[in-house]
C-alpha cells in the first residue's frame, strides 16, 4: 500500500524527512516525475521558480494525487522566490515584485496555496528585508503555510531579527559529509530555524555528472566517488544499502529533511527506503572528519544549481 501523509516520517518541525527533489528537471518531464515519486510514497515536493518547472510540477502534483486517492492535504509543497540578482544585471525584488512572483508561482502550480514558501538565495541586497516582509504578509493572508530562506547565512539571518520581523521557519541550505555546516546549524537551532538538506549525494562519483551541470570540484569529486576504497563503499556493503542510501540516511539520522532527485522509479524508491538501518556511532565519527567548509554547489551562484 502507498504510504499516506501522516505515515511518512517527519523531521521535529513536521516537514517529510524525505522529499522530492525538482531541480534539473524539465518542465517538459516534471509532470510525469512528480507524479510517479508521489506514487512512490513521497509527501513533499520541491521546486522554485529557478528551476522553471512549477506548471509541470503542478500539473505532476494533481495526476499523482488523483492516481494514489490522496487529498491536496496528504503532499506538503515548498516553491521559492528568485530574488533577483544585481550582479547579473536582474534587478532584486521589492515587496510588490515579491507577491507578483508568488502569485505567479500559485498560478503554475495550480494551487490555491503553498505548503512553504522560500527566499531562494540572499541575492537581494538591499531589498532583502522587504522581500521578506512580503512573505510575512503572505503567510498572514493564508497563501502559504510557512515561510523561510535559502542559501541563507548568520548575517542574512540576523538581518531579518534587526528589522524586527518574524524569523524564518526553515532555511534549506546545501548540507552533505563535505560540507556540515556546524556553526550555522547551531546558530539556526538556537533560533528555531529547522535545515532542509540539499545536493545531499555530492560525494558520490555521479552527483550531477550530466553535461553542463558540473560545480568547479566535479573532477575531484567524481575520482573520490569512483575510488574502490571509498568510505561510502565500505558502509553501503556493511549495511546492505546503496551509497546514495548512506548519505541521505546520514541527514535524516541527523534530523535534516533532504530532498533527493531521480526519474529512476527503482531509485526513487531506494531514496524512499532510509528507514530500516541506523548508521553506528564510529560510521557517524568518521563522517564528521569528512567536513571541508562551504558547499560546491551555492558557489556557481546559479539557481539552477541550487537544490
Amino acid at each position: 500500500m502507498t504510504s499516506t501523509h501522516n505515515d511518512t516520517p517527519k523531521t521535529a518541525a513536521g516537514l517529510p524527512l524525505v522529499g522530492f527533489g525538482t531541480y534539473l528537471i524539465s518542465d517538459a518531464d516534471a509532470a510525469a516525475a512528480v507524479a510517479a515519486a508521489i506514487g512512490a510514497g513521497y509527501r513533499h515536493i520541491d521546486t522554485a521558480a529557478g528551476y522553471h518547472n512549477e506548471a509541470g510540477v503542478g500539473q505532476g502534483i494533481r495526476d499523482g494525487l488523483s492516481a494514489a486517492g490522496l487529498d491536496r492535504a496528504d503532499v506538503f509543497v515548498t516553491t521559492k522566490l528568485w530574488p533577483g540578482n544585481p550582479a547579473w544585471g536582474d534587478t532584486p525584488k521589492g515587496y510588490d515584485e515579491t507577491i507578483a512572483a508568488f502569485e505567479t508561482s500559485r498560478a503554475a502550480l495550480g494551487l490555491d496555496h503553498v505548503d512553504l514558501y522560500l527566499i531562494h538565495a540572499p541575492s537581494g541586497g538591499s531589498e532583502r528585508v522587504n522581500e521578506w516582509r512580503a512573505l510575512v504578509d503572505l503567510k498572514e493572508q493564508g497563501k502559504t503555510r510557512a515561510i523561510g530562506v535559502s542559501n541563507y547565512t548568520e548575517a542574512h539571518i540576523e538581518e531579518i531579527r534587526a528589522a524586527g520581523l518574524p524569523m524564518p521557519e526553515y532555511n534549506q541550505i546545501e548540507l552533505h559529509p563535505w560540507s556540515q555546516k556546524p556553526e550555522l546549524l547551531a546558530f539556526m537551532a538556537e533560533n528555531g530555524i529547522a535545515p532542509i538538506a540539499y545536493s545531499s549525494l555530492v560525494p558520490l562519483s555521479t552527483w550531477r555528472s550530466e553535461p553542463g551541470q558540473a560545480s568547479g570540484k566535479t573532477a575531484e569529486m567524481q575520482a573520490e566517488g569512483s575510488d574502490a576504497g571509498s568510505p561510502f563503499k565500505a558502509m553501503a556493503a556493511k549495511y546492505g544499502v546503496t551509497e546514495a542510501q548512506v548519505l541521505l540516511h546520514w541527514g535524516v539520522q541527523k534530523g535534516f529533511a533532504v530532498l533527493p532527485k531521480s526519474l529512476n522509479p527503482r531509485r526513487m524508491r531506494e531514496n524512499m527506503d532510509l528507514f530500516g538501518f541506523v548508521l553506528d556511532a564510529d560510521d557517524m565519527a568518521l563522517i564528521e572528519t569528512m567536513d571541508r567548509g562551504d558547499g560546491v554547489a551555492w558557489a556557481t551562484g546559479d539557481p539552477r544549481f541550487m537544490g
